[in-house]
């Protein structure tokens, strides 16, 4: 860290005008600066401690093959067969039903796409009949008088 740098957690002329300034303008101001020139040398360690300790509590959280429930074994073999069968066969299912989802959007989108394809060619049917209906005008530039 810069130690010449002018708002560090220290008493320097800066950082007690400011904490005076804010105790004037609003009190918790004043208070957050004293309690950087106190405790801010110790704020990244506060944070690292923080974050590691956020991180041993959600990590049962994170998505894995069992979704946060351990693979160990209970003791009873029928049971683990019987479980390890059953997340197989859930396993199987959910790939089936993703490629299902999948199945269906390519669906979709070939539906939209027909439907936008059908707009637009009918858009230049009537387009070309209002020009070909325009060309017919008497006194028209492009009439065959």
């Amino acid at each position: 860290m810069n130690q010449s740098a002018l708002l560090r957690p220290d008493w320097t002329p800066a950082t007690v005008v400011l904490m005076v300034l804010g105790f004037m303008v609003f009190w918790p101001l004043g208070l957050a600066m004293l309690a950087y020139i106190l405790f801010g040398d110790r704020f990244k360690e506060f944070k690292r401690n923080a974050n590691e300790a956020a991180d041993g509590m959600f990590s049962k959280c994170r998505p894995g093959k069992y979704r946060g429930r351990s693979p160990s074994s209970t003791g009873n073999v029928a049971f683990d067969d019987w479980r390890k069968a059953e997340l197989e066969r859930m396993e199987t299912e959910r790939r089936r039903l993703d490629e299902m989802r999948e199945e269906f959007d390519s669906y979709s989108r070939e539906l939209r796409r027909a439907k936008d394809q059908e707009e637009f060619d009918r858009f230049m049917r009537e387009r070309n009949a209002v020009k070909r209906t325009d060309g017919d005008v008497p006194g028209s530039a492009f009439s065959t008088n």
